[in-house]
């Protein structure tokens, strides 16, 4: 089983260690993998070490936010030489806003009536890879469990049996601190473009992320990246019904592209989502003469 697209506590919103990953990976069946943090390699050395030591395949990645049209997009770059100074540089550009942009979206959700301190904040950052950043799921995690805000009426749709309540953290981001949301701060992200001859530049591969999510009412984008050099697709997502997935899938074979599968695995962020969980339809050997390059 192939996963693509896992999240170690290397990024801003992850839980586990790279090594945790692995051996969860060992567990669940999935003999080749990827952990694809947000914007930094840094999990890499310690997960290539531990695959081998399981008999893993392991491909090195990352997920880069970056631009395109005016919409914000997720790429994940496969195969890369891990140890170009260029995804050092993609960090700390990230790195360098995370202050600025952690204190505004604390005034806009306290405009909203949620009056979160900033050591609460601090508390919960202190001991990430990213101290300065302070995610939508942090503020999700201390407004949840805040017992003034029990029955606040903003919050109903995470709690028990509510319909954003399969990944309450997630989704409390993507509901207020996503593009177009009432939280949301913009950051100064490198186009997609740039992002895509980087990634070539250090012998990846470029894979659009989850597309029917940051493609949602903005389809027609699709056909004008595929242009820009994209080489594969996540088709095969936790965030896709089976039937966007036949549908991008098309689309990548109409387009001689590669497509991917990918969990989005985080951990505690996303606990409806598990390991391998990706809806892929593909059988192995399918998946492995599409990656073959990879492997």
């Amino acid at each position: 089983m192939f996963d693509l697209h896992i999240h170690s506590l290397y990024s801003n919103d992850g839980e586990y260690s790279p090594t945790d990953l692995v051996r969860q990976c060992v567990k669940s069946g999935i003999n080749v993998m990827a952990i694809t943090d947000h914007n930094t390699v840094a999990a890499t050395g310690e997960a290539k070490k531990s695959a081998l030591e399981h008999n893993i395949d392991y491909i090195p990645g990352i997920e880069i936010d970056c631009t395109f049209k005016n919409t914000n997009f997720h790429v994940l770059g496969l195969g890369i030489n891990f140890n170009d100074a260029v995804y050092k540089e993609i960090e700390n550009n990230i790195r360098t806003q995370g202050q600025t942009i952690s204190y505004s979206r604390l005034q806009k959700i306290r405009e909203l009536g949620f009056n979160i301190k900033e050591d609460d904040l601090h508390a919960l950052s202190k001991h990430s890879f990213w101290p300065e950043t302070w995610t939508g799921e942090m503020f999700a995690e201390i407004v949840l469990n805040h017992p003034d805000y029990k029955d606040h009426p903003l919050l109903k749709p995470f709690r028990s049996g509510g319909e954003r309540s399969d990944n309450p953290l997630a989704n409390f981001y993507w509901d207020f601190f996503a593009q177009g949301r009432s939280c949301f701060v913009k950051a100064s992200y490198p186009d997609m473009t740039n992002i895509i001859d980087i990634i070539h530049q250090t012998h990846g591969y470029a894979v659009l992320a989850h597309p029917c999510v940051n493609l949602k009412g903005k389809m027609q984008l699709l056909t004008d990246i595929i242009k820009a050099g994209i080489d594969g697709i996540e088709a095969f997502s936790s965030y896709h019904t089976k039937e966007q997935a036949a549908y991008i899938f098309d689309i990548v074979k109409q387009n001689h592209l590669f497509t991917t599968c990918g969990s989005d695995y985080h951990g505690k962020i996303k606990p409806a989502i598990r390991l391998g969980q990706h809806h892929c339809t593909l059988t192995a050997e399918e998946m492995e003469k599409q990656l073959i390059s990879l492997l």
